[in-house]
C-alpha cells in the first residue's frame, strides 16, 4: 500500500467503502476496518473527513471508475475489496456480485 499515490490511496478507499455499503449498511467491523486503513495509509485531515463521509453516505456509482484503477494496483484493490466484505463474517449475495463485477473488470 506504501507504493500507492496519493490519488490512488483515495481511490482505494472510495472502493473500500463502497464494498462495506454494498449490504446497505455499515457494520462495526467495517468501520473499524476502513479507519485502520485510513491510518495505515496516512491520509491527511481532509482525506479523512472524506472517508468519514463516504462511510456515512457510499460514493456513488459515477465515482467509482474501475478503468482509473492502475494496473500494477488492481490485485491490491481486489484483494482490500473481498477483506473488507468478509470482515463482518456475514458475505451477503450483493457483495459477492459487486466484487465479482469488479474482478471481472479488472481482468
Amino acid at each position: 500500500m506504501n507504493e500507492l499515490s496519493k490519488q490512488d490511496r483515495l481511490r482505494l478507499m472510495k472502493f473500500v467503502c463502497s464494498f462495506a455499503w454494498a449490504d446497505l449498511r455499515i457494520d462495526d467491523s467495517e468501520r473499524t476496518m476502513v479507519r485502520k486503513m485510513v491510518r495505515k495509509l496516512k491520509l491527511d485531515n481532509d482525506e479523512k473527513r472524506q472517508v468519514e463521509e463516504w462511510l456515512e453516505l457510499p460514493p456513488s456509482a459515477e465515482e467509482l471508475d474501475p478503468a482509473q484503477i492502475p494496473d500494477e494496483h488492481r490485485a491490491l484493490f481486489l484483494k482490500t475489496a473481498r477483506e473488507v466484505i468478509e470482515v463482518d463474517g456475514d458475505v451477503a449475495p450483493e457483495e459477492i456480485e459487486n466484487f465479482e463485477l469488479l474482478a471481472q473488470l479488472l481482468a
